[in-house]
């Protein structure tokens, strides 16, 4: 843990806006406190990377339709829910809704703590699978605009008879093709390449 790990407590109760940025100050996050969703929602935009420690039951936006409009704009800061009352059924909403987890109040430093650690090994996770695409569609960019048509047949099962058909080449000359973007991507049989495309997302629609 360290001050580049940034937390955002969004609550309407700023007796836990103390208590909680304190246990989270007193272990190494930097914490960034917000009184309503709407506040929050403003605000985040602009914000670094980081976990959300969000109420459910608040004013004017519940944290339930706080982490909607976070799913619909894209952003993808992990989100722990807190909740009280006993809200299982709301905890679970959260939970379907991609929460990373739900702690309930009154939490103690423990609880507090896995679960904003569990934010950012999501956090990590998100970040390595980004660095292997990255590396992936950069070993992509060395093939020829038809050696990645052919790549891309490949991708989505089809034959070399099949790919010379939709290309309007002869099926030597994709076995051609097919030779020279396995000997560029570094590979040494089919599936190799296939794991390449599946990590730059070729095919993924």
């Amino acid at each position: 843990m360290n001050e580049s790990q940034r937390v955002y407590l969004v609550d309407d109760d700023e007796a836990i806006r103390r208590s909680a940025s304190f246990m989270l100050r007193t272990s190494g996050y930097a914490v960034t406190t917000f009184g309503t969703g709407i506040e929050f929602l403003e605000a985040v935009d602009e914000l670094e990377p980081g976990c959300v420690l969000l109420d459910v039951r608040m004013p004017e936006i519940s944290g339930l339709e706080v982490q909607q409009v976070l799913r619909d704009r894209g952003i993808a800061h992990p989100v722990v829910v807190m909740t009280g009352h006993g809200d299982v059924t709301v905890a679970v909403q959260a939970m379907k809704a991609g929460a990373v987890d739900f702690i309930e109040k009154p939490f103690d430093k423990a609880v507090l703590l896995e679960a904003i650690e569990d934010g950012f090994t999501r956090i990590a996770q998100a970040g390595s699978s980004m660095a292997r695409r990255e590396e992936a569609q950069a070993r992509l960019r060395v093939l020829t605009p038809r050696e990645t048509d052919v790549l891309e047949g490949l991708v989505r099962g089809h034959p070399n008879k099949t790919i010379a058909y939709d290309l309007g080449i002869s099926p030597r000359t994709v076995e051609v093709h097919r030779a020279n973007l396995m000997q560029k991507l570094e590979v040494a049989s089919l599936s190799e390449a296939l794991r390449v495309a599946f990590a730059a997302g070729l095919g993924s629609d």
